[in-house]
């Protein structure tokens, strides 16, 4: 799946992935390359939220997962793909409804087949999610 550049709103520059099933449900969440690295954002919307009224732990969980390969993408050339093989995360706090959330982090390592990542996701510039994750590159997409 080809990311495409948003070209109106808020997001506007960044890449998109609309044909993806899941990013259809879960997000939209977007990158692009900063000054500093990989960012990954989406502005937290009702289907976001818990029944509390703050952002689902599920969520943040997801994105993530999304953020960790917007983080490694240059680790996972040449093919672009790879698969999440470990996964943690610690809650830091909450968001509401509105909140820009985003993501930034580092990739520690990446090895001949594994690659390690860690990041952070604030909610209006207040960190909410600290998480760590290693992906495992593939040569093919998975399935193909």
């Amino acid at each position: 799946m080809a990311p495409h550049i948003v070209e109106t709103g808020e997001f506007a520059g960044w890449r998109i992935w609309p044909d993806d099933p899941f990013e259809q449900t879960a997000g939209p969440f977007y990158m692009r390359d900063g000054a500093e690295g990989p960012e990954m954002a989406f502005r937290l919307e009702r289907k976001h939220l818990n029944g509390m009224g703050s952002v689902h732990g599920g969520c943040l969980m997801s994105f993530a997962d999304f953020a960790l390969f917007g983080i490694a993408h240059e680790a996972l050339k040449p093919s672009g793909y790879g698969i999440t093989v470990a996964f943690t995360s610690e809650f830091l706090a909450g968001a509401k409804e509105g909140a820009l959330m985003e993501a930034r982090g580092e990739t520690l390592r990446a090895g001949g087949s594994l690659i390690f990542v860690r990041g952070v996701i604030t909610a209006d510039g207040v960190p909410c999610l600290n998480f760590s994750g290693t992906l495992k590159r593939l040569r093919e997409r998975a399935g193909s």
